[in-house]
């Protein structure tokens, strides 16, 4: 048995677990997490779960899960040794299960190293001009809804928006079929859920076979049309890599697209409308940001920690082991909580407070070898984001909270942002 840290002990305590759970689903803990994250911390850096997994509250026992050597994530040989695998072989769990997030080394690490660092600096500063140019259309979208209506929804018409155009345009997407994208992205989301219903998993499964034919279909016609582009790219390596078993290089290059074109879209949505609304929602707050718009980068950085959009990860046991003090047998499922970790007042003193010259940390985006791919292009959208918003709406301010998806455990997804000036 390996001890990977002993930090405090657990308190078994499904009541109140399950409270919480309830609590957090509700819309009251949609918008505010805080006391749950508070209250699971409060029963233990490492907390029993109802079905027997446990739940990772604390900066120091997430960050030891993400990067240590002994915690896998949950892929088909250990959906495959559960002893009810039923719950694993619905259709859009199994599609997700393919994708870089659900395998582990070798596979994982021979994937990481073909794509490189997709969005590197010098990536990035060539997309600059064209991320800039989409930001500046969305609003002058959203100027001119402002101007005939005195309100506008930041999400629907800009947050969603960027993101999709942003990898559709990197892809060579038609513009044309992002909403549809947007639309299957949301319904398969349910999926990668925590508890999900029945009925959510139906839509999921249903929202599985369009995105596939979709995705199909876009690589078809890449392959008879190729180009200067990405997934061009991605077909020459992967066919070479296979020269003798086209039907493995084309599920890779399947899961590849499809996998890096839906991860972003509900998380960098996220994150872009939380930008904006803590950048506006004090006046005094935007006024300052606009006297030192280098600081913008660290608002973004406050604003991942605060709120992250991603709630909750899941690794599993490589091995016996021991988690903060826990025995954690083979194969158990361990949930690595961001938002509570983020919190831990032993990583940054008065969490509770946004503080944009915290200088804290976080582990939103992961960390170790599944670090978020898309973490750097997330940041640079965001950036851009606030600081041409700053510049262009002097006066604008959100009208209430967002109002959110309650259904929602995993993924958080801001449905709606009443915007005004």
């Amino acid at each position: 048995m390996t001890a990977v840290g002993d930090i405090r002990g657990t308190i078994n305590d499904r009541r109140a677990v399950i409270s919480l759970l309830r609590h957090l689903r509700s819309a009251e803990g949609q918008a505010n997490p805080l006391p749950v994250w508070e209250g699971l911390r409060a029963l233990g850096d490492v907390v029993r779960a109802p079905w027997g997994a446990y739940f990772v509250t604390s900066f120091e026992a997430c960050s030891q899960v993400l990067r240590g050597r002994n915690w896998l994530v949950p892929d088909f040989a250990w959906q495959e040794r559960q002893p009810d695998p039923r719950r694993w072989q619905e259709l859009a769990t199994q599609e997700l299960t393919g994708t870089l997030s659900r395998i582990n080394a070798p596979t994982h690490t021979c994937q990481r190293r073909a794509l490189g660092n997709p969005f590197d600096r010098a990536t990035l500063e060539g997309m600059r001009p064209r991320i800039a140019a989409l930001v500046s259309g969305l609003l002058d979208d959203l100027e001119e809804r402002l101007r005939v209506d005195g309100e506008a929804d930041f999400v629907r018409t800009v947050a969603e928006l960027l993101p999709v155009r942003t990898v559709g345009e990197w892809l060579r997407i038609p513009e044309e079929h992002h909403a549809y994208i947007l639309d299957f992205a949301h319904r398969q989301a349910y999926a990668q859920e925590l508890l999900p219903t029945k009925e959510e998993l139906a839509a999921a499964g249903r929202a599985t076979l369009e995105m596939r034919t979709f995705f199909d279909e876009l690589i078809r016609d890449r392959r008879a049309h190729p180009g200067n582009d990405v997934l061009t790219g991605w077909i020459h390596h992967w066919d070479a890599q296979y020269p003798h078993d086209p039907a493995a290089a084309a599920r890779v290059i399947y899961h590849l697209t499809m996998f890096i074109t839906i991860a972003s879209l509900e998380t960098s949505a996220v994150l872009l409308t939380n930008a904006v609304r803590f950048a506006t929602e004090e006046p005094a707050r935007a006024d300052w940001l606009r006297a030192h718009p280098e600081h913008i980068e660290d608002l973004v950085e406050e604003t991942l920690r605060y709120d992250p959009p991603v709630w909750l990860n899941s690794h599993v046991a490589a091995d016996d082991t021991v988690l903060a003090g826990t025995p954690v047998a083979k194969d158990t499922t361990v949930h690595i909580l961001y938002g509570s970790a983020a919190h831990d007042p032993r990583r940054n003193p008065d969490p509770h407070v946004f503080d944009i010259l915290r200088g804290g940390g976080h582990i939103t985006f992961g960390s170790g070898p599944h670090y978020c791919l898309g973490a750097a292009l997330a940041r640079f959208e965001a950036r851009e984001m606030v600081a041409q918003v700053l510049e262009r709406f002097p006066t604008l301010r959100p009208i209430g909270a967002p109002s959110y998806d309650n259904s929602r455990l995993v993924f958080r997804r801001i449905t709606s942002l009443k915007v005004t000036t």
